[in-house]
């Protein structure tokens, strides 16, 4: 049989008007300002014209931890609240914007796939409404202003060796990890090191997903660290009067996104920071806006559990006051073979055993989810080569310990392929049995809240890290930062901080190699193992194959 690609699936889709998509959310058109015909921004004054609305049930859709063999957790986000819709429910989906880098670099377009996607695909994938332009210009006109200061006289005393501000660009380029700043002269300023991170780790992507709005996106700018003075006295965004100018540039950007998926269902796509060097979640403004005008919310956390469902939880929720109802943990039988060992070029070959071991690795992110106090339910998205004997053995294992999976079909079907799935979300959410709660308490450590982390989630004997790593940790608790959360930065492939560690690992040491406080955004980021926050290309990057074919239309973006 053969299959259409996602772009040819995408660019056959029959849109509606965005204003209508708008309608069926409540939302009146002097609302939304149009981004062409499909996709528009929702202002200020209608989301907070809804404030007052009772809020829906939110739906959080996360995965097992992401192998080769792809998860698809944004294409079950989709059809699953195309689902929801079929069966009679008011529902819309909350997810991230993609980034350019990993588009052109590895991972290709990130709008779900097949016949769960939000459209227009290719816009979504490339310049959408310049969300992450505004973030890269806001940010980097921060790192101007820093320099600027220093170049006419330094009233700040800013000790350049400690200018903390990195440069930002949404494109993958390991060649700008590090590099010497202000070479050329006097005329050029003081040479330093410095460096760029990419645009989707910047602490403004943060701050802008989750600002509660104008006012406030503008005190957390003010409150991002820039650099220190020799005496280790923090200089601030506010101190070198960037603040303001960077709420201009961002108030546009600060505004949802609406668009539909293929089954014009509303979709909010909005905010785009890395799960695994970052918080891994859609804005909080698209989220609760969200909730005020559906009965039912399907946003996603980036990666496998392990990071984004725990940010999720431990820093999305915390910070907004969100209580979920239910969540989806999804997994593939093609991807827990692999994590049962089973290679790449095999995973198309029944292997009950070794698909029975990779369950492990399922299991325990059932295990981390529900410490939260919220009841899941397992999604296996469904491939051709899945045989009724795996299908089973999941099922099983599922059962012997106490959760359903249930099959999803979106994929191929769409939401008819996930109505069961749907079913059985609305049965959870609807029972009312969450008991919501964090991992960890705003008043411990932040050293204890890392190794409970690393303990708990991770299953890891201990978090190790250096003395300057550790008295660091123990300023910015005396300095007040100590009731902050922690935002783990970590490899997405594995429990540990090894890629190649697949499966359940315990007995391993999560080495914590740098901390960086977001004082902005309000945690404070503890980078483990050989993570980078600014991602190289591989060795044959997806530019390669993209391109535009003779009737100028793009080819080779999924």
């Amino acid at each position: 049989m053969t299959y259409k690609s996602d772009i040819e699936i995408a660019r056959a889709a029959v849109k509606q008007p965005i204003n209508k998509i708008g309608e069926k959310l409540g939302i009146a058109n002097e609302h939304l300002l149009p981004f062409g015909h499909d996709k528009a921004k929702v202002s200020a004054d209608f989301i907070k014209s809804v404030e007052g609305n009772k809020d829906g049930k939110l739906i959080l859709v996360t995965a097992i931890n992401p192998t080769p063999a792809g998860e698809g957790k944004t294409t079950t986000t989709v059809g699953l609240g195309d689902a929801l819709n079929k069966i009679g429910k008011n529902a819309s989906i909350c997810i991230r914007e993609p980034s350019l880098g990993p588009c052109f670099g590895m991972k290709g377009g990130a709008a779900g796939g097949g016949y769960a996607q939000v459209v227009p695909m290719e816009d979504i994938n490339l310049h959408f409404t310049g969300d992450f332009h505004a973030i890269t210009s806001a940010h980097n006109l921060l790192s101007a202003m820093v320099d600027n200061h220093v170049y006419w006289g330094n009233e700040l005393e800013i000790d350049i060796r400690r200018i903390s501000w990195r440069r930002v660009m949404d494109m993958n380029d390991r060649a700008l990890r590090s590099i010497v700043a202000s070479l050329g002269g006097v005329a050029n300023g003081f040479p330093r090191e410095a460096g760029f991170d990419i645009t989707v780790a910047s602490e403004i992507m943060a701050i802008l997903c989750l600002a509660s709005d104008l006012d406030d996106l503008k005190r957390r700018l003010g409150d991002i660290i820039v650099a220190y003075r020799r005496d280790k006295t923090p200089v601030y965004c506010r101190d070198i009067k960037a603040d303001g100018a960077m709420t201009v540039l961002l108030q546009q950007a600060m505004q949802p996104n609406l668009v539909q998926t293929l089954e014009n269902n509303p979709a909010f796509v909005h905010g785009g920071p890395f799960a695994n060097i970052a918080h891994g979640c859609n804005s909080v403004i698209a989220t609760k806006t969200a909730l005020k005008l559906s009965d039912y919310v399907v946003t996603e956390a980036g990666f496998g559990a392990d990071l984004g469902a725990e940010k999720f939880f431990d820093i999305k929720c915390r910070k907004a006051g969100l209580s979920p109802s239910a969540v989806a943990i999804v997994a593939t039988i093609r991807a827990l073979k692999m994590n049962g060992g089973v290679a790449k070029d095999t995973l198309g070959d029944e292997n009950v055993e070794a698909l029975t071991k990779g369950c492990a690795s399922l299991g325990r992110h059932v295990e981390n989810v529900q410490k939260f106090g919220v009841p899941a339910v397992v999604a296996i998205n469904k491939f051709v080569t899945d045989t009724d004997a795996e299908i089973a053995a999941v099922q099983e294992y599922c059962r012997s310990i106490g959760v359903e999976a249930v099959i999803c079909e979106h994929w191929e079907k769409g939401s008819e392929g996930t109505v069961a799935l749907a079913e059985k979300v609305v049965a959870l959410a609807d029972a009312d049995t969450a008991d919501f709660s964090t991992l960890y308490d705003d008043d411990l450590s932040l050293k204890e809240k890392i190794e409970k982390i690393a303990s708990e989630i991770y299953r890891a004997d201990k978090a190790t890290m250096d003395k300057k790593i550790e008295n660091q940790l123990n300023e910015w608790q005396e300095a007040g930062y100590g009731e902050l959360p922690v935002c783990m930065a970590k490899t997405q492939y594995s429990f540990s901080t090894d890629p190649n560690l697949r499966g359940a690992p315990t007995g391993h040491v999560i080495p914590v190699r740098e901390v960086r406080l977001s004082a902005g955004a309000g945690f404070v980021v503890v980078v483990c193992g050989d993570i980078m926050t600014m991602p190289g290309l591989p060795r044959k990057p997806s530019a390669e194959g993209i391109g535009l074919d003779d009737n100028g239309e793009i080819v080779g973006l999924f």
